[in-house]
């Protein structure tokens, strides 16, 4: 085999490790949980930061016992959510689910290490 085709091949080779590699997914650090455990583990471990991702009107007609109010829809959103500790367990809910999944991915990409998130939202 000569130069060139040996050059080929090993670019070729590593374009197709850079695809596999590229296209692996991380492993989410978020976990989903039903309310029941939500509030169990929420009750039994007095380090949490418990936040509450609605509205300050959401947040105002009812809310969980502690929890911090952070718009997502604020524009220094991640901002806020930088001031938490990194090393404690978040708790982070919404109305419905769908902006707490969105909160704990920027939580994620910040490098929180255990962000827990209420499956299908606050309802009191």
């Amino acid at each position: 085999m000569n130069s060139a085709m040996s050059k080929l091949i090993l670019l070729l080779q590593t374009l197709v490790l850079t695809v596999f590699v590229s296209c692996a997914q991380e492993p989410s650090s978020s976990i989903k949980l039903e309310q029941v455990e939500f509030i169990q583990k929420i009750e039994s471990d007095s380090t949490v930061q418990i936040i509450d991702v609605r509205t300050p009107d959401e947040y105002a007609s009812g809310h969980i016992q502690g929890a911090q109010n952070i718009n997502f829809f604020d524009k220094d959103f991640q901002e806020q959510i930088k001031t938490l500790d990194l090393n404690k367990p978040v708790y982070v809910y919404c109305a419905a689910g769908g902006r707490s999944g969105k909160a704990c991915k920027v939580m994620e990409s910040l490098g929180f290490k255990a962000i827990y998130d209420l499956k299908g939202g606050y309802h009191k």
